[in-house]
């Protein structure tokens, strides 16, 4: 018990003097390959020439930002309502998949200039709320409802609004199928919808 009580004195000294920011947050999300500036570049202009049609979404949400009280470094938790839609052709069929989900990011990050710009990197876990889509003549049968990602990127803050930019990849994946609803055609169309992601938003601090 004395221990326990120590532990929440020391955390709670700790918090005092930390620099804790709350604020909203509003991301574009664009499906890309890899994190390489000519796959970002490739992203941006499938996103125009389609207008967002192919592989798009957003997410809003909360952040918290808890500042250590020496060196600069910081933890940045956060969670979002993320929605996006990824369409393929898959086996000569053309399939589109939606996804909304709950995704929770833990990041730690470092300032830099006084905090008006900062990196972070950091483990991000999602539960699916989406599992039943019909497209077409198929319907969806999703397997897993908690996945896990990483993120990692950088942000500015002026005054009390931020523009931050990030990359998300998969440590696992999402794996789903199409199942044929047409009577005798036992056709299955398996894919994984979990892609990585560049991520470009905005954000307002309360304080």
């Amino acid at each position: 018990m004395k221990k326990l009580v120590s532990t929440l004195a020391i955390f709670l000294g700790v918090m005092a003097y930390s620099q804790v920011t709350f604020g909203l947050r509003a991301n574009a999300l664009f499906n890309t390959s890899s994190a390489s500036w000519g796959n970002l570049k490739g992203t941006f202009n499938d996103a125009i020439d389609s207008k967002g049609d192919n592989s798009s979404g957003f997410n809003v949400g909360l952040a918290a930002k808890i500042g250590s009280p020496v060196g600069g470094w910081f933890v940045m938790p956060e969670i979002y309502y993320t929605s996006f839609k990824n369409k393929n052709t898959i086996d000569n069929v053309e399939v589109e998949a939606k996804s909304n989900r709950i995704d929770v990011p833990v990041l730690l990050g470092h300032n830099f200039l006084l905090g008006k710009l900062a990196a972070f990197v950091g483990p991000v876990a999602s539960y699916n709320l989406t599992t039943d889509n019909t497209y077409n003549n198929f319907k969806e049968d999703a397997k897993n409802e908690f996945t896990v990602g990483y993120q990692f990127g950088a942000q500015a803050t002026l005054s009390k609004f931020v523009v931050n930019a990030r990359f998300e990849g998969a440590f696992s994946k999402d794996s789903r199928k199409f199942i044929s609803t047409v009577a005798g055609d036992e056709r299955e169309i398996r894919y994984d919808n979990r892609p990585s992601m560049f991520i470009l938003g905005i954000g307002y601090n309360f304080n």
